[in-house]
């Protein structure tokens, strides 16, 4: 299983309902019902995930995040995890509210645009950067909504939403000194565990 989705695997409580929002080939939820005892749900767009989550004995919808989660009723889950997605959906601050509302609590893990390697691309190249995480040139980017740690964290405070957790992460997924001194400028993932508002 990926780092990031081992990480992702310790937050969650044995026995859980579990939402996972673009669970790509349903890695993390074939690891949850295996090891914690987890139901779960994922949804993805990508017709051949969904046959990959299908042989892996996932239940999975197929449904495009930016129609929306109406099909879901109020505090329909436990746990709500969306990995490195929020940056593409055409509302992420709707999507965080639709997340809050289905489910108690929430994780988001999104790429840091602030990283110091970003910023510099941009000083010397002049152009938009091209990395692990950000892995596609401008004009075919899946990421429609670039952002930084502290841009979420102000959009977070904005809905008084309670940041529960938060764990930042170099590009290996370790747990690195700097990156907890300066998360916005060392920083490359971070893992937010969200809360509704208080």
């Amino acid at each position: 299983m990926r780092p990031d989705l081992e990480i992702i695997a310790d937050l969650i409580n044995p026995g859980a309902r579990i939402l996972d929002l673009g669970c790509g080939e349903g890695d993390l939820l074939a690891y949850l019902q295996t090891n914690k005892d987890i139901n779960g749900y994922g949804l993805d767009v990508d017709s051949d995930n969904i046959t990959t989550c299908i042989n892996k004995g996932v239940n999975v919808i197929e449904q495009d995040l930016d129609q929306g989660l109406q099909n879901f009723s109020d505090d329909s889950f436990d746990m709500v995890v969306m990995t490195e997605t929020l940056q593409s959906v055409q509302h992420p601050e709707r999507m965080l509210d639709e997340m809050l509302r289905i489910g108690e609590e929430c994780i988001v893990t999104f790429p840091n645009f602030g990283h110091w390697r970003c910023r510099l691309y941009l000083m010397l190249i002049g152009r938009m950067p091209i990395t692990k995480h950000l892995a596609h040139s401008w004009y075919d980017t899946p990421n429609i909504h670039l952002c930084t740690f502290r841009d979420f964290e102000r959009l977070v405070e904005d809905k008084q939403l309670r940041i529960i957790e938060r764990f930042v992460v170099s590009a290996d997924y370790l747990n690195r000194p700097l990156a907890n001194l300066m998360p916005n400028f060392f920083g490359t993932i971070a893992f937010y565990r969200l809360g509704r508002a208080k």
